[in-house]
């Protein structure tokens, strides 16, 4: 094998050995063919060198062949359909459904006061979820692919959990903070056990009545964990994720600081979750869009100092994946533009690159 700088590599070229970006995220395996768009994809992610094969000791038959009958050339397939094929996705699978029937039969223990629910354990349950992946990256691929198999409020639940703790991280919280804000998006939601079922996936608009309903969801959560000796951060949490910064929320109206910081930070979780997945009522939203809302009226109802940081790393989840513009055309996300999120720089199946900045006619209408 040979060492090539990134600037020198060429299509056509094959890897000698897998590629990581400087995280530990692994970018291309061993025996990869080269191409502009897996170039340009190694210059985003700042690799300086690649170890490639040199073209006298190419032996055509340990590349990977291409998929057969209708599957897709390996040039085609998209990021998500890469990920889905994956072992690590398979693995994660399996793991998020266990873990999501354990959830929900510790939430219909606690509802049913038939057995205590021990949160330490159930903890130390759910942690394999993110443990398991070393990076944040590789996490977020998990739960974006998960998003089309699984919308029920316990995997809600696990998602919130997992992207809280996330947040944590990128704000550098201690390991014991980070293990109750991990706690308390798992439980944020266990007062909608207690609400009516044919409220909650009902598939029309909900009147006054049914709402009021739904919003009673963080207090009676509260009441139901109230004998509980959790940490005060924990009940707060569950009491007050539907508060707004800007005093619009509910159940109290609190606003500003008088919300405890892990409700502020759960508050974004959820939103971003909630909205982002399908449910019985609609299809879940393209995550831009969802973004591009943050930026326009976020800062209003949620605290900026957990906002903007969110933002900045959620989006660079993205960095990779195959987007739908709203034009037909196609493309990979390579690189976010920090002054507008929400619209990054495409590089088209075409071989362009388009500046979503510069083209306010244009927008990502979904990822696939």
């Amino acid at each position: 094998m040979i060492k090539i700088a990134t600037k020198d590599l060429s299509a056509g070229m094959i890897t000698a050995a897998p590629v990581f970006s400087k995280t530990g995220q692994k970018l291309f395996p061993a025996n990869t063919v080269i191409t502009s768009q897996k170039i340009s994809y190694l210059e985003f992610y700042g690799v300086e060198w690649v170890q490639v094969i040199p073209e006298h000791e190419i032996d055509e038959t340990s590349l990977e062949a291409p998929a057969q009958g209708n599957g897709p050339e390996p040039d085609t397939e998209t990021y998500a359909q890469k990920v889905k094929r994956s072992r690590n996705f398979h693995m994660f699978k399996v793991d998020y459904s266990k873990k999501t029937e354990l959830l929900k039969q510790s939430f219909r223990n606690v509802v049913d006061k038939s057995q205590p629910l021990e949160p330490d354990a159930l903890l130390d349950q759910i942690s394999s979820l993110y443990s398991n992946h070393l990076t944040s990256l590789s996490v977020f691929d998990m739960l974006h692919n998960m998003r089309q198999i699984d919308d029920t409020t316990y995997a809600h639940c696990i998602n919130v959990a997992i992207i809280s703790r996330m947040a944590g991280e990128w704000l550098d919280f201690p390991d014991e903070d980070l293990d109750l804000l991990t706690l308390a998006g798992l439980l944020h939601d266990i007062g909608k056990c207690m609400v009516d079922p044919k409220i909650l996936t009902k598939p029309g608009a909900l009147t006054e009545e049914e709402h009021a309903k739904v919003r009673q969801h963080p207090t009676l959560g509260m009441e139901a964990l109230a004998g509980y000796p959790l940490d005060e951060r924990v009940k707060s949490a569950i009491l007050m994720h539907h508060e707004r910064y800007d005093g619009s929320g509910y159940p109290s109206g609190l606003s500003g600081d008088s919300i405890s910081d892990f409700a502020r930070i759960i508050a974004i979780a959820d939103v971003y979750d909630a909205m982002t997945c399908n449910r019985c009522y609609r299809k879940g939203i393209c995550p831009f869009e969802v973004i591009a809302t943050f930026e326009r009226i976020g800062f209003e109802k949620y605290d900026s100092q957990y906002l903007l940081p969110f933002l900045h790393h959620i989006i660079d989840t993205y960095i990779g994946n195959s987007v739908l513009l709203n034009d037909g055309s196609s493309g990979k996300i390579i690189m976010i533009n920090r002054q507008f999120l929400s619209r990054p720089v495409v590089f088209t199946t075409t071989n362009k690159y388009v500046d979503l900045s510069k083209h306010p006619e244009l927008y990502i209408q979904a990822i696939i």
